[in-house]
């Protein structure tokens, strides 16, 4: 309710200072910067969001709000779309419509998805022949999601990509890349937009792109999750009647479409074959899913020119709007469904929740569009190239479609966080940001809890996306504490079950600890003096002859064990009721 609330305060305050007036005729030029300069460029961010906020003059289904603020200092716009002039998050899911939230921009250099909104916006609005896709669905079309990067403009800035003249930048102004934050949520950039996705709640997602990698004659791809990393109905829905609707309009609207392409082994090219995948939640495609929705993640093929690129996306997301219109009930029930299967299939009957996947080596053969290429000896690189000579060539290719799950984990309860490591980093307020409901206990209470000790811990070599990774294995242990007032209890009755899972359990590749949040539980911090242990250890020797049997079988079958003096006293240290029993304990418990 807070976060309704939230989003309800902006949209006030932009409504008092004249921010979202509404006015039925506007005259202007409603030409965009694309088409003035024959589709080779793309507005800067004050000529954007000026081009949507006459958009929500002009009509009175629209209004544009700021829901954050950069690091730089930039506004974060949404531009609300509603024929039943429903623009706040409580009141727009009343309403027995679809909202569809539509975010360009996430990597500002990749932008044709801006571009093609404000071409089909206007269409709906302003030349009204397309206002019927409007009928049953509500819109939220965030322009530029990275607004610093965007305005870190260059013709420089992505070397594989054709076009614009000049294109903004992957990452923020804090070198983050919003889309392996959806997760973690360290840029400020993405703590607004969770806290705009939890307040609306979108039933469709659709994240804009430009891809990287091979050459084909695909002028755009598409991906959306359809494994176990998303409920059954929602996987079933997409792969059987979805997807082959998109792929159908798309092609019928002039563009060649298929599925996203990732390449067995890129060095190898296509002939390699290409791989399916499950993504992990820290991807926009893969957040949605862990939320019980749909996304679809839209990457136009980088060297095709951009003209043909922003209306391949322009006709893509007609489709998928054309579409929500006709089936509008379906996806609400569909969505409904998933939230209550999560709670009910994960909470009551304790079923196991997939939290990373692998491709396995089955696969079939597929046709491809690719073009052809030859692989040259390099002087430059010493070793073959791979050359694409521009000519088109339609082959079989191998297609490696068998996702499975590669660990699981069976959900307890609920979840105890201590006050010090909730309040660490704001844990608990970027729990909050997923819509995830969090309470506190009131009085001390004496628990059975279940929890883990890591080992075989194993840390990156380089920070990545501002983090120093950690991966670890674990034992569990079961144990009776007296839980103090004022513990976290997140509860995993509710219908963010997943995204709880995904967050709070190690084996999650997005969980908090695999992003190092927590590694300073794996720091010891006391040690002892060597003259200070060799007596003590004589003494334990003498009163516990098992651990002697244990030091001694050690000293025989391990060679680096008994020549490392440190290591032999340290055996013993660990065995004294002096180490820390809290080293590499994980402070987050289960309550089965």
């Amino acid at each position: 309710m807070k976060m309704i609330s939230l989003i309800s305060i902006l949209l006030v305050i932009a409504f008092c200072s004249g921010e979202l007036k509404s006015q039925q005729n506007i005259s202007g030029n409603w030409t965009t910067k694309f088409e003035k300069s024959n589709y080779l460029e793309t507005e800067s961010y004050d000529e954007t969001i000026n081009y949507f906020r006459r958009l929500a003059k002009a009509s009175e289904y629209a209004k544009l709000f700021s829901f954050g603020i950069s690091p730089q200092g930039r506004d974060l716009y949404c531009l609300a779309v509603s024929k039943d002039q429903i623009f706040t998050p409580g009141e727009a899911k009343k309403i027995d419509k679809p909202i569809l939230l539509i975010i360009n921009g996430i990597h500002s250099g990749e932008i044709e998805g801006k571009d093609a909104c404000m071409l089909l916006l206007r269409e709906m609005l302003v030349t009204k022949e397309k206002e019927n896709l409007l009928n049953s669905v509500t819109l939220l079309v965030v322009p530029i999601f990275n607004v610093d990067g965007h305005e870190r403009s260059s013709p420089y800035n992505r070397i594989n990509q054709n076009g614009p003249k000049e294109m903004g930048w992957r990452t923020t102004s804090q070198n983050l890349n919003l889309n392996r934050d959806w997760m973690k949520a360290d840029a400020p950039e993405m703590q607004a937009m969770l806290k705009l996705f939890s307040a609306l709640l979108p039933d469709f997602v659709i994240d804009t792109h430009t891809t990287d990698g091979a050459d084909y004659q695909y002028t755009i791809t598409y991906d959306m999750e359809k494994f176990r990393n998303i409920y059954t109905g929602t996987a079933e829905w997409t792969k059987n009647n979805f997807i082959p609707n998109l792929e159908k309009s798309v092609e019928d609207a002039g563009f060649l479409a298929r599925g996203y392409v990732s390449l067995k082994n890129w060095s190898a090219g296509l002939d390699s074959g290409i791989v399916d995948w499950a993504a992990t939640p820290r991807f926009s495609n893969g957040y949605a899913a862990v939320q019980n929705r749909p996304c679809l993640l839209i990457e136009t093929h980088m060297l095709k020119p951009y003209k043909e690129r922003v209306f391949a996306t322009k006709a893509m997301l007609e489709s998928v709007i054309k579409y929500l219109n006709e089936h509008p009930v379906e996806l609400l029930n569909l969505n409904e469904e998933a939230d209550s299967n999560s709670i009910n299939e994960f909470h009551s009957e304790q079923k196991y929740l997939p939290v990373s996947f692998f491709a396995t080596d089955k696969y079939k053969d597929t046709p491809f569009k690719r073009i052809q290429y030859r692989k040259d000896s390099s002087w430059v690189s010493g070793v073959k190239r791979i050359t694409y000579t521009g000519k088109k060539q339609d082959i079989n290719i191998p297609f490696y479609y068998d996702i499975r799950a590669k660990d699981s984990v069976n959900l307890p309860v609920a979840y105890l966080i201590p006050k010090e490591w909730g309040d660490w980093e704001n844990i608990i307020e970027r729990i909050k940001l997923h819509g995830i409901k969090v309470e506190e206990l009131q009085e001390d209470n004496l628990m059975e809890v279940t929890r883990y000790k890591f080992k075989n811990i194993k840390f990156a070599h380089f920070p990545y996306e501002g983090r120093l990774h950690v991966d670890c294995d674990y034992d569990t242990l079961h144990q009776t504490l007296m839980i103090p007032r004022g513990t976290y209890v997140i509860n995993t009755n509710q219908r963010t079950i997943r995204v709880i899972a995904n967050l709070l359990e190690p084996k999650s590749e997005d969980s908090f600890l695999r992003w190092g949040f927590f590694n300073s539980i794996f720091e010891r911090k006391e040690y002892f003096e060597n003259y200070v242990m060799e007596k003590m250890a004589l003494e334990m020797m003498k009163s516990d002859p098992k651990l002697k049997e244990e030091f001694e079988k050690k000293l025989s079958g391990d060679k680096n064990f008994k020549n490392n003096p440190y290591a032999r006293l340290n055996f013993f240290y660990e065995h004294s009721p002096y180490f820390d029993k809290g080293l590499n304990l994980y402070p987050i418990m289960r309550v089965e």
